[in-house]
């Protein structure tokens, strides 16, 4: 084999399968000082695990991707591939396939050399880019668009031609920052899908970057929550959904509740009979305290599906008590949400169907079992 074919070669054979970042650190200076964006994040990839930085705008996710993709510099920690150091290595060297969210196609360059781009940077052979190329077409259903220009494509389909460009040479890793964030939402459902069937049936790993909690529940393996430059919880979608390791988290995921525990305990969750051996219990982060207001020593979080809902009883003993203020049919649940003397904000509460004897305005019990639930304790505590 020549030395070129040896460059051009599948690099499936030689594809990375171990992949982390240590300490990870990024400073900007600003007239205002300096400004961590990225502070001290650490997380380590494996196989072809599909695995998504998920947070609020402004929260480092993207700065993490373009320290990782060699487009951004590293303040400090390292990043390593298998062992190796990248960021000893340039951009190009780091054989990293990037997905953007504006999809940075080339106007004069029809599908296939858009697709070929990156062949052609490797100078590979022509048969190898001839069928690498129709390959991956193929793959994402746009072999028929080849000699199309991107202004006669719809947005959808110009970024199956940026997916295909970043995977037509094989990289060892795919990255892709927010690229569903142009699309209408059934679009983005279709290509969100389209993208997890594709990296698994190649068999990259995915760095995937959103702000949309669905989209990350979706498609991911691992899902890794960023706030404020810190890396919050690491996690499948399940754990990070049932048992999330902060407030914010709880908050940030989903819907949930929040029942605050005050004083000597006089609270929600001894009326409700729940015992707190049988909860997961969480101590709350030192930037938290302002969750627990002066009085609550802890605090209760339940998702709204999580919770039983029933006309008020009679003895209305062992179980929370409110009212009903608005029930929102929401197509494949129903919604109650309930003002009750134990929560500070209406407590949420999700149906498979409209509960009998109970219309806005019924006086309501609902309750929840332990292993539905998990305490958070205040600071310091």
């Amino acid at each position: 084999m020549s030395a070129q074919d040896t460059a051009t070669a599948p690099a499936s054979a030689e594809r990375r399968r171990r992949f982390s970042v240590e300490g990870l650190t990024k400073v900007f200076s600003t007239e205002e000082g300096q400004v961590r964006a990225v502070d001290d994040v650490s997380f380590t990839i494996e196989g072809d695990t599909f695995f998504t930085m998920l947070g609020p705008s402004g929260c480092g996710k993207t700065t993490t991707l373009r320290m990782i993709a060699g487009l951004e510099t590293i303040s400090e920690g390292r990043i390593l591939s298998d062992g190796a150091d990248f960021s000893r290595m340039n951009a190009f060297e780091r054989n990293i396939g990037m997905v953007f969210q504006s999809y940075a196609l080339f106007p004069h360059m029809t599908v296939f050399e858009n697709a070929a781009y990156g062949l052609r940077l490797r100078r590979a052979p022509q048969a190898t880019v001839d069928a690498s190329v129709k390959r991956i077409l193929a793959m994402l259903q746009l072999d028929g668009l080849a000699h199309r220009y991107p202004a006669d494509l719809s947005g959808g389909q110009q970024q199956r031609v940026s997916i295909a460009r970043a995977l037509v040479y094989e990289p060892g890793m795919l990255l892709l920052d927010e690229p569903l964030a142009n699309l209408d939402a059934k679009l983005r459902v279709e290509m969100r899908d389209e993208i997890r069937r594709l990296q698994k049936a190649l068999g990259v790993m995915a760095l995937y970057v959103t702000h949309d909690q669905e989209e990350a529940m979706a498609v991911s393996d691992t899902i890794a929550v960023f706030s404020k430059g810190r890396l919050m919880q690491v996690g499948a979608p399940f754990e990070i959904y049932a048992r999330p390791a902060s407030l914010f988290v709880a908050d940030f995921i989903g819907k949930a509740n929040f029942l605050p525990l005050r004083g000597d305990g006089a609270s929600a969750a001894t009326r409700s009979g729940v015992a707190f051996s049988g909860l997961a219990r969480r101590a709350a982060g030192s930037n938290e305290a302002d969750w627990f207001g002066p009085e609550a020593q802890a605090m209760l979080m339940v998702r709204p599906e999580r919770m039983s809902l029933t006309p008020k009883a009679a003895t209305g003993a062992g179980t929370l008590s409110g009212t009903v203020r608005r029930i929102q049919f929401l197509g494949t649940f129903v919604r109650y949400l309930i003002e009750a003397p134990d929560a500070d904000r209406p407590v949420l509460i999700d149906r498979p169907a409209f509960v009998d004897g109970v219309v806005e305005g019924s006086a309501v019990d609902f309750g929840f079992a332990p292993e539905d639930a998990v305490l958070f304790e205040r600071p310091g505590r």
